[in-house]
Parts: structure tokens; C-alpha cells; sequence
């Protein structure tokens, strides 16, 4: 199998973006995009992967710092040409095939790269291009063919006749070169032009010149070929993402019920007769098991959830774990360590935080949860909240299982409450608490009969006084 090197051009600043960030670490769905790119060249098999960089070069590396791949510094940007003239020194002593494309086009599948890299090799050419069929060219250079179909020339629109500019067929800027020949071309590629720079389109008319064979491969939807210039086309292209993310998802069983408005990034795994309400913004690593509804306006970041969980409008989850069965929101906040057992409630207006929660257990509403350990079987009363904080360290709440907690109640960690121990409400615990105990620390109440239409006589009669 003959080895395949990869260069991904990724130096330009992306002016039209307008923003003090390199075009290609501007996020889409949850990364940056050249991190797409680097997929691309990854599902490729390449053996060298080679990112030519420039505008915040350093920036760059650093977000690509775990990733196997090269970098060529062009310290100019005078075109696509002298781009990949940069990147050569990092491919001394390669052998083989080599695919330059774009860090600002996530779009572009690999398996369209994969059709060229194959077209490339059956014919045994010097120089394959990919190419795209549009209803309008626009300013794009148009794709010239000979009578037997072969590509011949690449011809700018500018440069264009009135019988060329006719042409639907347009070249995207993805290539595949054989080595020798890219080597041997850049070497001898001007900047004769207007604007004194190199271009990879005059490596085409190199190869006619010489006889070279020259391949190409038209892309299926043109749609993958867009490249990401402004604002605009950033939120194009995560308008597409999102929808494939989505359409692959519903194949597998999933239901969304408006996928024009729900967010769902490329990591989300979502299992089989799972429902997903309009507005739900899915992200990270999230995995949620078959048989779940997340409704709507809920937002879930590198979560684990299990099977026929529920989580109701307006909640938000964030890198927690959740076991099967359980009902979660509305309006409920599960904040980063949150664990939360089989068949287990957080209601709404609950907030957990590093907790582990038991099986069965219920906080049904209106409560803080933060760093604890909560047993099986508790029932949580409304306003109950959880001290953890003492101005300096964080402390730990431990309760036992079966334990009841009545409605507005404290528990100024550290502190542990046993198995079956019964608070009542309104108490706030500040020491251990035995199994099985009671504990109110309200102060007992106090009943005057007859207090109140004694204050509204007095009232009454006070105010007579002053209106003589």
C-alpha cells in the first residue's frame, strides 16, 4: 500500500472573521476547526500529517499539542503554493502520496478525500484535483476539459471567457500530488502575477505540459466544499454539522422532534427510542442510554446517563453520571462529580455538586446538595441545604440511608446523619446524628390565645386618638 503524507493549510488569519482569533481555532459545535481537518487526515490513515501555520502560530500548536501532527511555519502568506513550499522540509525522505487541504473547511468528509486518493491511484497521475458541480460558479476558477474529458486547465474567473464562465464545474483547492512530481513543480512554480504570489493552480498547467496524467474527482454534495470566511459561514457550517449529527442519530433510533432547533455536537452518543425535545443543546462526550426523554430547553455536557432517564425543561447537567430511572428537573442544576443512583429524583430548583446520591432517594425540590454522600431511600424536604463551605475548605455530608429530612433544614458539614434518623423541619444539624434518632433544634412554639384581636383593638383604638 503506498504511504500517504497529509498538509493541512491553516497560516491565514481569516480577516473577514473579524476578531483578534486565527480563523481556524474559531470553535463549531465544541471545537476548534481545524481540529476537523486533523480528524479528516486522521480517518485518512496518514502517516505524516503536516499543518502549516502562521497567523498565532503558537496558539495553534499549543491547541494541537496532543495530536501527532508536524508543523511548517510560513512566515508570509504569498499563496497557496508557497504554503505548501513550507511544509516540504517537514516531509523530507517521505515516499508516497500527498493530500493538501484546507483547516478552515470542516465540512469536506473524508470520504470524499478517499474517492480522489483512489481516482488518483488507479490512473497513476502526477496530480489529481477535486472538483465541485454548482448551479453558480460565482468567482470560483472553472474546471476545463477536453473533448475525451480529461482536465486540462484551471481557469480564474477573471481570466475567464464569456463561453467558460458558462462552466458549472469549479475547483475547490483539494489536491493530491505523487511526490516526485510535487517536489520537482515547487521548485519551479513563479510568482509572475499581479499579486506576487504562488500558486498551487499552476502545478496543473506544469503537468499538461509535460504529460503528466492528471485525475480528478467530482464531489458528491457540493455542500462539503464550503469553506468557513465569516460569521456567517461559521454558523452555515455548524447548521449542517448539527444536522448530519442529528440524521446519523435518527437512524439509530433516535426521535428528535424539531432538529432545526436542537444542538447536538459530534461526540454525543444517544441511544435506540430515546426522545429529544426542541431546544436541547447536547455536548461533549455525552452518552445517553435507549428509552430516555430529555425535554425541552435542557442543556447536558459530558454526561453519562442511563436508561429511562428523564430530564425535564430547563435543567442542566454537567459532567455527572446518572443511573437508570431517574427524574431530574424541571429546572434542576447538576453541577461537575454529581452521581446520581437508579431511580432516584432531583426535582426542581435542585442544585448537587461532587454528591453521590442513592438509589430511590428524592430531593424533590428547592434544595443545595454539595459535597455528600447521600444513601438509598432518603426523602429530602424542600429547602434543605447542604454547608459545606466555611469560608476556607470545603466539608463533607454523609447521610445514611432511609433517613427522612424535613422541609427547610440545615446540615453544617462536617457532619454524618445515621440510617433511619428522622430531622425535623426547620432544625439545623451541627454534630453527628445516631441512627434512628430525632433531631429538632426549632425552639418549641409558643400559642397566645386571643393575642392577635388584642393587637387589632389596640391599633384600632390608637388610631381614633389621632384622628382627634
Amino acid at each position: 500500500m503506498k504511504k500517504l503524507a497529509a498538509v493541512i493549510l491553516a497560516a491565514g488569519q481569516g480577516t473577514r472573521m473579524k476578531s483578534g482569533l486565527a480563523k481556524v481555532l474559531h470553535p463549531l459545535l465544541g471545537k476548534p476547526l481545524i481540529k476537523y481537518s486533523i480528524e479528516t487526515a486522521r480517518s485518512l490513515k496518514a502517516e505524516m500529517t503536516v499543518v502549516v501555520i502562521g497567523v498565532q502560530a503558537e496558539r495553534v500548536k499549543k491547541e494541537l499539542e496532543k495530536d501527532e501532527v508536524l508543523f511548517a511555519l510560513q512566515r508570509e502568506r504569498l499563496g497557496t503554493g508557497h504554503a505548501v513550499m513550507a511544509a516540504m522540509p517537514a516531509l523530507k525522505g517521505f515516499k508516497g502520496d500527498v493530500a493538501v487541504f484546507y483547516g478552515d473547511c470542516p465540512l469536506l468528509r473524508p470520504e470524499t478525500i478517499k474517492d480522489l486518493i483512489s481516482a488518483h491511484r488507479r490512473k497513476r497521475a502526477a496530480m489529481s484535483l477535486l472538483t465541485a458541480v454548482l448551479d453558480d460558479c460565482g468567482g470560483y476558477g472553472r474546471i476545463v476539459r477536453d473533448e475525451k474529458g480529461e482536465v486540462r486547465a484551471i481557469v480564474e474567473h477573471k481570466d475567464c471567457t464569456a463561453d467558460q464562465r458558462l462552466i458549472h464545474e469549479m475547483n475547490p483547492g483539494v489536491y493530491v500530488f505523487e511526490d516526485g512530481f510535487l517536489r520537482k513543480s515547487l521548485r519551479g512554480l513563479t510568482n509572475n502575477n499581479k499579486q506576487g504570489e504562488y500558486y498551487l493552480t499552476d502545478l496543473l498547467a506544469m503537468a499538461v505540459e509535460s504529460g503528466q496524467k492528471v485525475a480528478s474527482s467530482t464531489v458528491k454534495d457540493a455542500e462539503e466544499i464550503m469553506g468557513v470566511n465569516d460569521r456567517m459561514d461559521l454558523a452555515a457550517a455548524a447548521g449542517v454539522m448539527r444536522l448530519r449529527v442529528i440524521a446519523d442519530l435518527a437512524k439509530k433510533g433516535v426521535t428528535f422532534e424539531c432538529p432545526e432547533t436542537t444542538h447536538v455536537e459530534p461526540g454525543v452518543t444517544i441511544g435506540p427510542d430515546t426522545v429529544i425535545e426542541p431546544g436541547a443543546r447536547l455536548s461533549g462526550r455525552t452518552v445517553i442510554g435507549p428509552n430516555c426523554v430529555i425535554q425541552m430547553n435542557s442543556r447536558i455536557e459530558d454526561c453519562v446517563i442511563g436508561r429511562g432517564v428523564t430530564v425535564k425543561s430547563g435543567s442542566a447537567l454537567e459532567q455527572s453520571k446518572v443511573g437508570d430511572g431517574v427524574q431530574i428537573g424541571p429546572m434542576a442544576h447538576l453541577r461537575p462529580g454529581s452521581v446520581i443512583g437508579p431511580d432516584a429524583r432531583i426535582g426542581n430548583f435542585v442544585e448537587t455538586k461532587k454528591a453521590v446520591i442513592g438509589k430511590g432517594s428524592k430531593l424533590s425540590h428547592l434544595t443545595y446538595c454539595g459535597d455528600a454522600e447521600v444513601g438509598s431511600e432518603v426523602n429530602v424536604g424542600c429547602g434543605f441545604i447542604t454547608c459545606n463551605y466555611d469560608g476556607v475548605n470545603k466539608h463533607k455530608t454523609i447521610i445514611g440511608d432511609g433517613v427522612f429530612i424535613g422541609s427547610d433544614t440545615q446540615a453544617v458539614a462536617p457532619v454524618k446523619i445515621g440510617d433511619g434518623a428522622y430531622i425535623g423541619s426547620g432544625s439545623t444539624v451541627t454534630r453527628d446524628v445516631p441512627a434512628d434518632s430525632l433531631v429538632m433544634t426549632r425552639p418549641p412554639t409558643t400559642v397566645k390565645e386571643g393575642w392577635a384581636a388584642k393587637k387589632r383593638a389596640a391599633r384600632k383604638k390608637k388610631k381614633g386618638n389621632k384622628k382627634r
